[in-house]
């Protein structure tokens, strides 16, 4: 029997900040693909559409209208998935219905005026003014009583559902603490308290040495591709300083931040040469009073494209019954999207 072979045999890799494991078949990347292709869309947009609910000056849904806003823009969304004013109440039933009321806001952060551009079309100091407003909402929401975790994200694209091609985000701020970013507090403080060390920066000191899997780097800043990620281009960009969350950043990592991201989306973006479709989020220290010194701060990537701009990775079967599935090895794809840089 042949020895093995991360590259070139089955196995499973173990997520040591959410306790998961994926299933690794490099083998499957050789298979024909004869399934579903998504539409590739290519339209050419305009710097300024007077139909669009995020543009400056346009009237929303609700009514109200955008100021003539020429940076950076932030608003509670019209529609939010929560509310500031859920009053407080529970229901149970047997021991085995729950459901508990949960207290939130729920924000749109307009990237740019432009209504034609994306994070990798956006010059570096124009990032960086996101960076700067992502930085005051986390405090500003952070120091509200009822706010125990403050969640940026961004959708782009409308493979990944995004409603609206106008450069923009959303921050969730809530009173619980959401189960991705709490299976994160749990083994980050389990390690800490063994090693008194960041798990993530003990993480990223063996991917400085291998240096296999790491797509892009400045002095301040890592992009890569995690040992264990599931979507085949998913990548992370961790600070190289252990930061608990985003108000620590200095200015100079607030610049090297907002360059790794532009650097990243760009290669994203030459992968397929299409305007690539990914879920982003920051996942930082929980805003809950307590000081979680084992937190360390860190940006998930999640695009779904597997072998072209019209072909995705579809999680089911046995991602929803047993555990995620990727066939190109995390090394491959680094080696990818690092060639692009």
């Amino acid at each position: 029997m042949s020895s093995f072979d991360l590259a070139e045999h089955p196995h499973r890799r173990y997520n040591p900040l959410s306790g998961e494991w994926v299933l690794v078949s490099p083998h499957r990347a050789k298979r024909p693909w004869q399934g579903q292709q998504e539409e590739v869309n290519r339209e050419t947009r305009l710097e300024y559409d007077p139909s669009c609910y995020l543009c400056p000056t346009n009237e929303r849904a609700s009514g109200e209208h955008n100021p003539d806003y020429k940076t950076t823009y932030a608003f509670d969304n019209d529609f939010g998935a929560l509310q500031p004013t859920t009053p407080t109440g529970s229901f149970t039933k047997g021991g085995l219905l729950r459901a508990e009321s949960e207290r939130g806001i729920a924000k749109v952060i307009c990237f740019s005026p432009r209504h034609d551009l994306t994070l990798p079309d956006m010059e570096v100091e124009d990032i960086r003014k996101v960076v700067d407003l992502w930085q005051q909402e986390y405090e500003e929401l952070g120091m509200l009583d009822f706010i125990n975790h403050v969640q940026i994200f961004e959708n782009k694209g409308a493979t990944m559902g995004c409603s609206n091609p106008h450069p923009h985000g959303q921050i969730w701020a809530q009173s619980s603490i959401p189960g991705g970013p709490a299976k994160e507090t749990q083994h980050q403080a389990e390690y800490y308290e063994k090693h008194q060390r960041s798990l993530l920066q003990d993480y990223l000191a063996i991917e400085l040495e291998e240096k296999t899997r790491i797509v892009y780097q400045n002095e301040h800043f890592v992009a890569l591709v995690p040992f264990w990620a599931v979507w085949p281009f998913e990548t992370m960009i961790l600070p190289k300083r252990h930061l608990q969350h985003i108000g620590q950043m200095k200015d100079a990592e607030k610049d090297a931040f907002a360059d790794a991201i532009k650097r990243l989306t760009m290669v994203y973006d030459k992968v397929f040469n299409v305007s690539f479709p990914y879920s982003s989020g920051i996942h930082q220290r929980p805003t809950d009073g307590q000081e979680h010194v084992a937190w360390h701060l860190h940006m998930h990537f999640f695009p779904p494209l597997l072998r072209s701009a019209s072909v995705k990775k579809f999680m089911v079967g046995y991602e929803m019954m047993g555990d995620p599935q990727r066939d190109i090895t995390p090394e491959a794809s680094a080696e990818r999207l690092r060639d692009l840089v």
